[in-house]
């Protein structure tokens, strides 16, 4: 809180990048909290989903607890093959847990595919109920730079806007 006792927000950035798994590897394809059938997976220790993962890792940026290794590392196997919501869903509890709440999420993620308009409010719905608050997601293309260019896998990159619970400022 500042000396004029406004509650002063704090911002975090997390970026997330996959390439996609290898041909003929049985990989399901989760982008943005959504299941893409037909389309070539994503490789990773989870799901894979960069989308979710930068939401989450932009929580834990904005309220200075660490990052998504911290939390979900290679070195925790329960974490091993669990869903990007999930991840995203503990990630907000972890950063109430430590006395903030979560005003907004922003993510943007980069790739060829999968075409994401027709399913955005679906996506944008799904991570919202996980963070219990608004996420809103967008989606570009490279024009062919870089390795989403060529079509090796997807990134995102996530800000988080989260604020001090007013309990904590008081005690």
């Amino acid at each position: 809180m500042s000396a004029e006792g406004m509650i002063i927000p704090r911002t975090g950035i997390g970026l997330d990048v996959h390439a996609f798994a290898a041909e003929g590897e049985a990989r399901q394809l989760w982008v943005g909290g959504l299941f893409w059938p037909g389309e070539r997976g994503l490789a990773g220790h989870s799901d894979g989903d960069p989308v979710a993962h930068a939401a989450a890792d932009a929580l834990f940026s904005a309220a200075g607890i660490g990052d998504l290794g911290t939390h979900f590392g290679t070195d925790r196997p329960e974490f091993a093959g669990a869903s990007g919501v999930t991840l995203l869903a503990e990630a907000a509890r972890i950063v109430r847990a430590a006395g903030f709440e979560i005003g907004n999420i922003a993510v943007q993620f980069v790739a060829n595919r999968p075409k994401f308009g027709p399913r955005r409010e679906e996506s944008q719905q799904v991570l919202s109920d996980a963070a219990g608050a608004p996420v809103s997601v967008t989606a570009t293309t490279s024009d062919g730079l870089g390795f989403t260019g060529r079509g090796e896998g997807i990134s995102a990159v996530a800000t988080a806007l989260v604020y001090p619970r007013l309990t904590e400022l008081a005690g």
